[in-house]
Parts: structure tokens; C-alpha cells; sequence
């Protein structure tokens, strides 16, 4: 069985060699960056399974490469976890809506980072890369689960793979109200430490996308002191 890559751009040494002794150890290719002018150009010729982004850069910081990298549709797929030295829920929240999948504040346990390193494989090598086949629709929103592409009145509607999936699984359960933990753990996989913000910020963004007025939303409904449901009507 292949390795998974994983690219870690970190510009402290103690802390760069700490992550590659330790995934190294559970079974990955780690590839070490100082910055991320080196980590994108090394995409040029080589693409990870899996991106490991400092927030706190020397020139281009990790939130700036997470938007680069999820602009591009050959690393849009590939899942982030962010490093953040600051106990800052806005450094936070901003790199959820650039796209991260993840995060985790310094400093952190190499083994709570290991397993949830496993646990966006677990996902994306079953719930990502086959959340099933076929089509879901809904008035006019369309998600082609075989293209992982979704469109609203026939016109393809760009989204980062956390609100693809999250969209995936309100729209599979029309109508149903999904609390907040239960949708963390369909789409991240496991309790995310409890920080259901995660949803909120990402059905904020599902909002701006699919309704006409995210004010005033008709497809996506907040259950106060719940959670949300994709309306059925």
C-alpha cells in the first residue's frame, strides 16, 4: 500500500522536525517547507495527500496559502489543517472559511494531531471520494454526487469540499433537523473538540451560495437551540 504525502509548511525547526518524527513513525511521506513560496512551487511538480499550513509565515502566511490552494482545482480536494499559535477564535474562524478542514492550537499533542490526521483519511477515503453516486435534487439545486459539482438553476455553483459535503448530508435528510454535533460528526468525522461555530461559519457560506437571499433563507432552516434542516417543502 502506498504512503500518504504530506506536505508541512512550518517555520520553526523544533516544531517541523517534531511533526515529521512523529507521522513519519505512524506511516507518512513528510515533506518540510520553511514558507509558502517553497510549497508551491514544489506542487509544480509533486501534489500531497494531505497540507499541514502554520498560520504565522514569514511572507505568504497559511491563511493566504489555504485560499490559493482551495482556488485550485488540482489541490481544492486535498484536506488542511491549519497550525495557529494564537488562542484567537477570528484566526480560527478565518481559516475554516478559507476552506481548512481542520485546526489546532499550539501548543498541541503529536498524537491528538496523528489522529486526526487519520481521521480526514478515514473520511476522505470513503465519505469524500465516494459520497455516493447518482443525483440529489431539490427545486432548482442539483448536486451531481459522481462530479461532486452542485448547481442552481443549471449553473454550477463553486464550493470548497467541507460545504459540498455538508450540503450532501442536509439534502439527504430533507427535511429531517440534524443538530449541530451530528453534522460535525457526519461531515469532520468525529466531535471537533465541540466547536460547533464550524457549522455555523460554514452554513453561513452554504447560505450565500445557494439562497437568493441568505437573509432570509428557504432552503437551508435554523432550528433555534437544534440545529438546521434542508427544507422539504
Amino acid at each position: 500500500m502506498l504512503k500518504r504525502t504530506v506536505f508541512v509548511v512550518e517555520d520553526e525547526d523544533h516544531i517541523q522536525q517534531l511533526i515529521k518524527y512523529n507521522l513519519e513513525t505512524n506511516g507518512y511521506n513528510v515533506v518540510l517547507f520553511n514558507n509558502g513560496e517553497s510549497m508551491m512551487e514544489k506542487l509544480k511538480s509533486d501534489v500531497p495527500d494531505l497540507f499541514i499550513l502554520d498560520i504565522m509565515l514569514p511572507g505568504m502566511d497559511g491563511i493566504e496559502i489555504c485560499r490559493q490552494l482551495k482556488a485550485d482545482n488540482q489541490t481544492k480536494s486535498i484536506p488542511v489543517i491549519m497550525l495557529t499559535a494564537k488562542n484567537d477564535g477570528f484566526d480560527k474562524v478565518l481559516g475554516l472559511e478559507m476552506g481548512a478542514d481542520d485546526y489546532i492550537t499550539k501548543p498541541f499533542s503529536v498524537r491528538e494531531l496523528a489522529a486526526r490526521i487519520k481521521a480526514i483519511f478515514r473520511r476522505t477515503g470513503v465519505a469524500v471520494q465516494n459520497p455516493g453516486s447518482g443525483k440529489i435534487s431539490h427545486r432548482d439545486i442539483e448536486i451531481d454526487l459522481d462530479r461532486h459539482e452542485v448547481y442552481k438553476k443549471g449553473k454550477l455553483i463553486e464550493m470548497p469540499l467541507k460545504e459540498f459535503e455538508l450540503l450532501c448530508v442536509l439534502m439527504q435528510n430533507k427535511g429531517r433537523v440534524l443538530s449541530r454535533d451530528l453534522l460535525l460528526e457526519k461531515v469532520w468525522g468525529y466531535d471537533f473538540a465541540g466547536k460547533t461555530r464550524t457549522v455555523d461559519v460554514h452554513i453561513r457560506y452554504l447560505r450565500q451560495k445557494i439562497e437568493d437571499d441568505d437573509s432570509n433563507p428557504v432552503y437551508i432552516e435554523t432550528v433555534r437551540g437544534i440545529g438546521y434542516k434542508f427544507s422539504d417543502r
